[in-house]
């Protein structure tokens, strides 16, 4: 059975669609007076405070246990939250790597006491975690990673660096994958991953500004950080496997197909006004729901499948890959339609949102895997290759 047979159609459960009209509520009043370019930022939008107030509500680690601090619902829970998040451009961002993987990477395998210390404080919006795999000099070759972490009588020595770290200088904390055996060319073998407290002496995070002007990708250099036995989480050189599986989690929530979603409601908006309306851009709005409709289909499938206990790894890759081509086509086809309309014609804010995609926008096929790497998957995952 290959990924495309493996998926099925899935709707969300009544109990979890009732979530939606309170989330709704509270982001009608919470995002009125937020402009749009501003809401475009949504998943890398920092604000600690606004991440705090989910977690008030019980609305950050829903899927966790409730005896670590969690609300011990389903995956269809928190997708309900994370789209209607997205859909009104909600600042994400400080939480979204604890609650989409970092929680559930911990759950699945790390010790109780591991459990105990860092899911409560993660659920309650007060502890925010980066993601450490990617390194310089490496492009998509993941397995090829070099910062490595030696024993020491008292834990581990942590020595490398990592690149395009989102929010690293925001976070309390950041899941590394490191060598803790072996060199760079026994590719899978003697990787693991650490918890590494980003106060240590020793860790210095450098932002990078991007051509949108923001600062959310960082680099970040170890050197000589001595951390703790208990950094270990899972197995010593089973990092690849848990790696891997993590990353079902990051390339198929809605997020791969609603970056572009606040600029597209905003023009929508303006494509309702008689101003605005237009045979084509009646046309292409069609055209772009049409796109949507059936990848929110497939991400729904893989998270059920995610629900069920499964790695969904190709599935997860074919939605991400997919996804990102509808997020591109979004900004491009919409400066397509608004630059051939008469000068002064265009709200201000509606061209200033779609500035800020347009920026962002090649970003979408090079975060959570580039498009070649992840084609190479889905063919290897479909028998092609």
């Amino acid at each position: 059975m290959n990924a495309l047979t493996s998926l099925s159609m899935t709707a969300i459960p009544p109990e979890d669609e009732a979530l939606r009209h309170e989330v709704r509520a509270f982001l009608t009043d919470a995002m009125a007076r937020i402009p749009a370019h501003v809401r475009a930022k949504s998943w890398s939008g920092y604000d600690g405070d606004f991440s705090r107030e989910l977690g008030r509500r019980g609305w950050l680690g829903i899927t966790l246990p409730t005896e670590y601090g969690g609300g011990g619902r389903s995956a269809f829970a928190r997708y309900v939250l994370v789209e209607e998040f997205l859909n009104f451009g909600a600042p994400v961002g400080s939480h979204w790597i604890a609650d989409r993987q970092s929680g559930p990477l911990i759950l699945k395998y790390g010790t109780e006491a591991q459990k105990r210390f860092y899911l409560p404080p993660l659920c309650r919006g007060e502890s925010f975690f980066c993601i450490g795999m990617s390194e310089p000099n490496a492009g998509s070759d993941l397995a090829s990673v070099r910062t490595r972490a030696e024993r020491t009588p008292e834990g581990w020595t942590l020595n490398g660096q990592k690149i395009w770290t989102t929010n690293a200088h925001h976070c309390n904390y950041m899941i590394a994958l490191v060598r803790t055996s072996g060199t760079s060319e026994n590719r899978h073998q003697g990787l693991s991953q650490l918890i590494v407290d980003m106060r240590l002496p020793g860790v210095t995070v450098r932002p990078i500004a991007d051509l949108s002007g923001d600062s959310h990708f960082c680099e970040v250099f170890f050197d000589n950080v001595a951390l703790a036995p208990d950094a270990l989480i899972g197995g010593e050189g089973k990092g690849w496997e848990q790696v891997t599986a993590e990353l079902a989690f990051e390339r198929s929530g809605p997020e791969r197909l609603f970056s572009s979603i606040v600029l597209f409601d905003e023009w929508r908006a303006f494509v309702k006004t008689e101003a605005g309306r237009t045979p084509g851009a009646i046309r292409l709005a069609g055209q772009i729901i049409s796109r949507l409709a059936p990848l929110r289909a497939m991400s729904l499938a893989v998270t059920e499948k995610v629900a069920q206990g499964g790695s969904p790894i190709v599935e997860a890759a074919l939605t991400k890959d997919l996804g990102t081509e509808v997020e591109q086509f979004i900004p491009a086809a919409i400066a397509d339609d608004l630059y051939t309309r008469e000068a002064g014609t265009v709200p201000l804010e509606l061209l200033r949102t779609l500035d800020y995609v347009t920026q962002v926008a090649p970003s979408f096929s090079l975060r959570g895997g580039t498009r070649d790497i992840l084609r190479g998957m889905i063919a290897r995952g479909l028998g092609l290759r």
